[in-house]
Parts: C-alpha cells; structure tokens; sequence
C-alpha cells in the first residue's frame, strides 16, 4: 500500500469537536504515572487478610491483571480498523487509549510487586470456565477478525465484547466490588488509587465504545441485531465469571449477586445508548454527548 496524502494536512484540519478527540485532549489532562503510586501500607493491608477472603482477593486481583493484559494486545487491530476506515482521530485515541491499557497492567504488576506475590497466578483464572470464554476465546477472536474484515459489524462485535462486556460488565463492575471492600476495611490505599484511576480512563474507554457503536447503527439500524446478538451471547459468560466467586461463602464479604446485578442494569444502560440512535442524523450522533454524559451519571452512581 502506498499513501496518497495526509488527513492532518487537509483542508480544516483535524476536527477538534468530534467526540475520539475530546476524549483524547481529556485523557491528555488526566495523565498519571503508575511509579508514582504509594504502595508503601499495601503489604500491611494485605497480611491483614486470611483463609478465604485471602484467596477471593488474590483471584480478584489476578482477574484484573491478566484482562488488562489481555486487553493490551487485543486492541491494536482496532486501530487498524480506524486507519481502514480513515479516522485519524479515532486512531489517535484509540493510541492513548492502548497505553493507557498498558499502563493499567504496569500498575497491578506493581501492586502484586509490593505485597509479595510473585508465584505463577495463571491457575487462579485458569480455573474460571467463564472468564476463560472471554478472555482466551471471544475477546482475541473478536478483535482478530478486524485484521480481515474491519466492516461496521465487525467493528460493533469487537466494541460489545471489549468495551461493553469486557470493560463495562466485568472490569468497572470488579473494580467496584474490590474498591467497596478496601474503602469498608481501610486497607490498601494504594488498590484504591489505582482502581480510581483505572475507573476514570474505563470510562472515557466505555464513552469511546459506545459512540462507535451509536455511529454505526445511526448509518444502518440493521446493525442493532449484531449489537444484541453478540451481547446476548456474551452476557451470560461475563456473568458467569462474576459468579465464579460464589464458589467462596460471602467472598471478603460480598454478596456476589449484588454485583452480578450491578453489572446487568449497567449493560442495559449502555444498550439504551446505543438504540437511542437509531434513526438518528449520524453527523449529530459523531458530535453529541450522549456516550460521555452517560458514563458521567454511572459513575456519579
């Protein structure tokens, strides 16, 4: 392939109202440093848990880690799909949006790091049936088949299965879970930075998936079946490896169907956004609010 121009050249320039690039100048302002976390009193917190609620923790902790490593990789043929499709400012967010994704992974490693875990963790997810159907199989094949094929229904399977499912049920739902936990135990100071912190770039990260799918269903509301079908074959594993956890009694003392619950009412919110665009100008749907104002009422939530 050869390149015949350049988009940041081109008439008007960049446009700097479309919502990929509002996100990029907010990711830019927010920026933080996983190094400059203080994990000093994690060790502490952590002997303070034992038996069960020792190992939910660690198996929680390793979920988190291994799906933010997963998720590093898995991203890169959704920028190649952008450059397909010659969106130069998705391309740039979506190229924060995979440091940022890298970043999280440096930042759980470093907690592991300061609490003295260094065994192999790769069984306690190993043993996860529903966990495994996201991350080892539906996760890379969906994001794998944007190398081939970057079509719009493509591209909505690979944004429900990364941002909504694997982002918005499992990850900001844990995420809430294990925050719930420190902030009632007043432990690990330094989980909870890197939780708020991971929340906040998850949810400029959801805001980005759910525009994607908005535009594409505005341009053909036939594509809302790919957005429900892929939802409704991917929900149930997502909650499954939430449910995995019940296999402790009231893990570090969460009533886990809470959360399972949680994560169900969030998925329909999204869902909402996302139909409410049909029939819709797409030009007006590229421009509006809708995907950031409603991550904004979720976390406020």
């Amino acid at each position: 392939m050869t390149r015949t121009g350049f988009e940041s050249l081109g008439a008007g320039g960049l446009d700097w109202e479309s919502l990929p690039l509002r996100l990029w100048l907010k990711g830019n302002s927010m920026f933080w440093d996983a190094a400059d976390i203080d994990l000093e009193q994690e060790a502490a917190g952590w002997a303070t848990l034992a038996g069960e609620d020792l190992e939910a923790a660690a198996t929680l902790s390793a979920m988190f880690l291994a799906g933010e490593e997963a998720v590093t990789h898995d991203i890169q043929p959704f920028m190649s799909a952008m450059a397909a499709e010659g969106r130069l400012g998705d391309e740039m967010y979506l190229a924060q949006f995979c440091f940022e994704e890298a970043r999280h992974t440096e930042a759980f490693r470093r907690w592991f790091d300061s609490v003295g875990i260094t065994a192999d963790l790769n069984p306690l997810v190993d043993a996860n049936a529903g966990y495994r159907a996201i991350f080892y199989e539906a996760l890379p094949e969906a994001l794998g088949a944007l190398r081939e094929d970057p079509s719009p229904a493509n591209q909505i399977r690979a944004s429900v299965t990364y941002n909504h499912i694997v982002e918005g049920v499992l990850a900001l739902t844990g995420y809430h879970a294990w925050n719930t936990v420190c902030q009632e135990r007043g432990i690990l100071p330094g989980m909870q930075s890197i939780v708020r912190h991971i929340g906040q770039d998850e949810r400029r990260h959801m805001a980005w998936g759910t525009y994607t799918c908005r535009r594409h269903v505005a341009a053909d509301p036939g594509l809302w079946q790919v957005v429900e079908d892929t939802m409704g074959e991917l929900l149930p594993q997502a909650l499954e490896a939430i449910g995995f956890l019940q296999k402790y009694d009231r893990p570090l003392g969460l009533d886990v169907q809470d959360f399972v619950v949680y994560a169900g009412e969030r998925a329909t919110r999204r869902l909402g956004a996302i139909s409410s665009a049909m029939g819709q100008d797409v030009a007006a749907v590229e421009l509006d609010d809708v995907p950031v104002a409603l991550e904004d009422e979720l976390a406020g939530d």
